[in-house]
């Protein structure tokens, strides 16, 4: 699995790292951080010991639907589901729809935090 570099920049400063890249003044290296926050609170926020832990066993039990990784972990599906929507729109989990049903994928279990 593979390491997921995340950045820690005020709001301001992430806005002119994005518009530095688009005017071309700057070219992000493959190492620098693709996920930002603005404070060690709001990455703990989200990358919370429950929720480290829910990475972990949906990378170890695969479940095919929301619902079979409610029943493996005991959560509420509509809980689970707002945090998975969470750590998905950070792109820490990838929600592919299967039929009926959607799959939460990890997209990485180990963290490498730059501020």
């Amino acid at each position: 699995m593979k390491t997921i570099v995340v950045g820690i920049l005020s709001q301001e400063k992430i806005r002119e790292r994005m518009l530095s890249i688009a005017r071309g003044d700057y070219k992000p290296k493959s190492s620098d951080p693709k996920i930002w926050f603005t404070s060690m609170r709001s990455l703990a926020e989200v990358l919370s010991d429950d929720n480290r832990a829910l990475l972990k066993v949906i990378q170890d039990s695969k479940p095919q639907s929301i619902s079979s990784l409610a029943d493996i972990t005991g959560r509420k599906p509509g809980n689970l589901s707002r945090t998975l929507k969470t750590m998905s729109n950070y792109g820490f989990v990838e929600m592919k729809r299967e039929n009926r049903h959607v799959r939460p994928i990890v997209k990485g279990t180990d963290f490498r935090i730059v501020a």
